[in-house]
């Protein structure tokens, strides 16, 4: 497994390495993985040129906040509802909720466009948003946490007066941290890398995301491929700070909400 961790790894370095060097060195053969003389132009260059870069970063930002909070608030919801709430068809209505899984996003780009059309959402930032906040497998995901949890702690919490929404609140959401943290890390990685629906729906060069913009970076300077890898590096930088701070959380929710094999 550690060495194919390294295998892994390698492209990695190597994009980390090239960003730091002049187009002439990147592919001298043997390679060297340390640069002989660092520079730091090409981050300069991403980032102060001409290239709305730091724009771009910014959008994707926005966007990918908002869809990760309103996906753990709809998801949780929703989760708490179908694994704690008796109510008529609960397990046919998730079951039903359940196959739309099946459908693939592509089959439903021309529906949401004329309906976006007709609201006037098309080329704003909340068509990108909206689709990301309602999320069938962070509903699943969510489910099988709270299943986890005794129904005895819930019974002694209406013995005391709690509501639906106050148990769900105080008692069931804070036991549900790690399913929380993998549903963030899930939604924050999809969404920051998200290219088809902002190449959809985003039209203005001011709204787009990273990924749209790296394309847009990759046709203007697609010979000056130092550049590439500084952007490249600058745009999985956010990844690596996410899984790295929450690497324990996501790998305890996954084993605690039943997917893990």
């Amino acid at each position: 497994m550690l060495v194919l961790g390294v295998l892994v790894l390698i492209p990695f370095i190597w994009m980390i390495s090239s960003s730091f060097k002049i187009q002439a060195d990147l592919f001298k053969y043997p390679i060297n993985w340390i640069p002989q003389n660092p520079i730091l132009s090409n981050y300069e260059e991403v980032w102060g040129g001409k290239y709305k870069f730091a724009l771009f970063y910014w959008n994707s930002a926005k966007i990918t906040f908002f869809t990760v909070v309103g996906s753990i608030i709809t998801s949780s919801l929703a989760g708490f509802a179908f694994a704690k709430l008796n109510f008529k068809g609960r397990d046919l209505i998730f079951l039903m909720y359940l196959a739309t899984m099946i459908i693939p996003a592509q089959v439903l780009l021309v529906p949401r466009f004329i309906l976006f059309d007709r609201v006037g959402l098309v080329n704003t930032h909340w068509a990108v948003i909206l689709p990301g906040i309602f999320t069938v497998f962070g509903t699943f995901l969510m489910r099988q946490f709270f299943s986890t949890i005794p129904n005895e702690l819930l019974e002694a919490a209406k013995a005391d007066g709690a509501g639906f929404f106050r148990i769900y609140w105080q008692i069931c959401l804070p036991l549900t941290k790690p399913a929380i943290v993998t549903l963030l890390i899930l939604t924050f990685t999809w969404h920051w890398n998200e290219y088809e629906n902002p190449l959809i729906f985003l039209r203005s060069s001011e709204l787009f995301t990273l990924p749209i913009g790296l394309s847009s970076f990759v046709d203007e300077y697609g010979a000056n491929y130092s550049l590439i890898m500084a952007a490249s590096v600058s745009a999985l930088l956010p990844l690596i700070i996410v899984v790295a701070i929450f690497q324990r959380f996501f790998v305890e929710g996954i084993a605690s909400s039943g997917l893990k094999g």
